[in-house]
């Protein structure tokens, strides 16, 4: 049995990046029938000059071209230039690019997650020693730590020596050709030039004034958390993996509750912070949903670019600790619940699971939510602790109207009443309360 016309209960807030052409018109575009454009004219003359302007310049105009959709301009421009040496260009015309994807608000975290999806190995590999050479420029006092830690967790060092050209190097480690080292190099940086302008939700690097201090959930609470969630996502019985995440949430939200009361007392209260969390495919809209839920069970707010595959969370940083350390679990339990729940030859559709994980993420959000009011209501003071978080609600609509003044929220389509039935029925088998 189909249903076509149920929607999710709950909408998406979406992000819509500019300088990016509107689908209606690439769509005219195709119908028009017109033959396509005849290839541009690549750079070549000034790409054997040998003056690494000239040379960088006209790197960074066939990655252009290729951004914009020239699907041959990279293995053209390649053939024409074979043997050439053309290194420090290509350094000059990485730094270059590389600033304005930062300038553009995208995180070296941000940056790595497009380019596995988009591209090859090489490429990727090829971005993350251009962000690590980026960094090597600033003093560490001047760069915020998530941004460290980014490029930590990358392994982005700057691993080659100065005596030769980075590509050079980074060629022979990865045994590529010159030819395919500048292949990736390029492919690398039309990535880049595609990235659309993102809100810069934290400061770049070398601007020390600006740098925030970090507020995390300690490693204790952390520790308990992690366990609960482990113990979660390993055993097969649903009731108390659900049970376990509620048990979960209702630490971090006595957590939050400390935070928060603590905050009172400071003259200067911790600002609301930004992250994103990128989602695999298939269903991103589904697991969207999912992390907008849990988003709202910890006092803040998500909103989800679906061109690229990302959701932008807004809250305090130990709010923002939970909501990613809650998903990354509840993404893993919801699958599993899904591939368990299949029995029949509907149930292994693609709008069967895209119903129950829509139908799942609603349920467990309005499950976690009343786990986290029940925390707060059985606080020693709720009559106190009610208006600072209502004035903590305040802080953080405010943060996320700066960032995204203008939004849209649109529904997700459901079209398998029984994959709906699944999903929602495997939520509901849990109590949400403490084991």
């Amino acid at each position: 049995m189909r249903d076509n016309g149920r929607r999710a209960a709950v909408p998406i807030t979406c992000g819509n990046p500019t300088n990016r052409i509107p689908l209606a018109k690439q769509n005219r575009r195709r119908r028009t029938g017109r033959a396509p454009a005849a290839a541009a004219a690549l750079p070549v003359e000034a790409a054997l000059s040998g003056e690494p302007s000239q040379v960088a310049d006209a790197i960074a105009t066939v990655a252009f071209l290729a951004a914009q959709g020239d699907k041959n301009a990279i293995e053209r421009f390649v053939d024409q230039v074979a043997g050439a040496r053309l290194t420090p260009g290509i350094q000059f015309a990485g730094q270059r690019i590389i600033l304005r994807a930062f300038e553009f608000g995208w995180l070296p975290a941000d940056i790595h997650e497009a380019a596995r999806r988009r591209v090859d190995e090489f490429a990727v590999g090829y971005l993350t020693d251009l962000m690590a050479e980026h960094r090597a420029g600033f003093p560490a006092e001047s760069v915020d730590e998530i941004w460290q830690s980014q490029l930590d967790e990358l392994a982005a060092t700057v691993w080659w020596t100065p005596e030769r050209p980075h590509i050079e190097q980074w060629a022979e480690r990865a045994l590529l050709t010159g030819e395919e080292a500048l292949t990736a190099a390029l492919n690398a940086l039309a990535l880049l030039i595609q990235l659309p302008k993102l809100e810069q939700i934290l400061p770049l690097p070398g601007t020390r004034a600006q740098t925030v201090t970090h507020h995390h959930v300690d490693d204790k609470t952390l520790g308990r958390v992690r366990g609960l969630l482990a113990k979660a996502e390993s055993t097969s019985f649903a009731e108390e993996a659900e049970s376990l995440s509620a048990k979960a949430q209702e630490l971090m939200t006595k957590y939050a509750i400390d935070r928060a009361l603590l905050d009172t007392q400071r003259a200067d209260p911790d600002l609301p912070a930004a992250r994103r969390i990128w989602l695999e495919t298939p269903y991103t809209d589904a697991k969207a949903l999912l992390v907008d839920m849990v988003t709202r069970a910890n006092r803040s707010r998500a909103i989800f670019v679906a061109e690229w595959g990302f959701v932008t969370i807004v809250g305090d940083d130990p709010d923002l600790d939970a909501v990613e350390i809650l998903t990354t679990s509840l993404l893993v339990q919801a699958t599993r619940a899904m591939i368990d729940s299949a029995a029949t030859e509907e149930s292994r559709s693609r709008h069967y699971r895209k119903a129950f994980l829509t139908a799942y993420a609603t349920r467990i959000g309005e499950l976690l939510t009343e786990a986290a009011e029940a925390t707060i209501a059985h606080s020693p003071d709720p009559a106190h602790l009610l208006p600072v978080l209502a004035s903590h609600r305040q802080r953080v609509d405010q943060a996320f109207d700066t960032y995204f003044p203008t939004v849209r929220s649109r529904g997700i389509t459901i079209r398998s009443a029984e994959g709906w039935t699944a999903g929602t029925e495997a939520a509901d088998r849990a109590r949400l309360d403490n084991p």
